[in-house]
């Protein structure tokens, strides 16, 4: 008999840094999860990324068996680190933070384009210079 999926969990965890407590312990432990196996797991494909936030989507089966699929980070993390800030600005409008170049953007929107709704990476880069701009992050050339 073929396994059942019974739940779709989304998270967004540090990469190489999961831990059995929240967010990730009580998401799984109400499925049945083993937690300490997708910590585990978890932390072993994310060591690369280590200090990053990461999404997963853990798809639970009715065996308590469980796969998950590591997402790209959000273009705002990406875009912190690229402009080198802590945050975003309070009032992007009044405020600017940081500034980014066009290639960093073409960099962040290449590593996004799978997770993105953009017919090509230049429309990719204009999604990422808009959250760039709600940031309080200005693009120069």
């Amino acid at each position: 008999m073929a396994k059942q999926v019974t739940a779709q969990i989304k998270l967004q965890v540090t990469g190489g840094q999961a831990t059995p407590s929240p967010p990730v312990g009580p998401a799984l432990g109400q499925h049945g999860v083993n937690i300490g196996k997708f910590v585990q797991e978890y932390n072993a494909r994310t060591k690369d990324m280590l200090g990053i936030t990461v999404p997963v989507i853990i798809t639970v089966y009715n065996d308590r068996s469980f796969e998950f699929v590591l997402k790209s980070p959000p273009a705002s993390v990406l875009l912190k680190q690229a402009a080198g800030v802590a945050k975003g600005a309070a009032n992007p409008r009044a405020e600017k933070v940081g500034s980014v170049t066009k290639q960093q953007v073409h960099e962040i929107a290449s590593k996004k384009f799978e997770d993105l709704n953009a017919r090509d990476v230049d429309h990719a880069c204009r999604i990422i210079e808009g959250t760039a701009r709600s940031m309080g992050i200005t693009v120069v050339s």
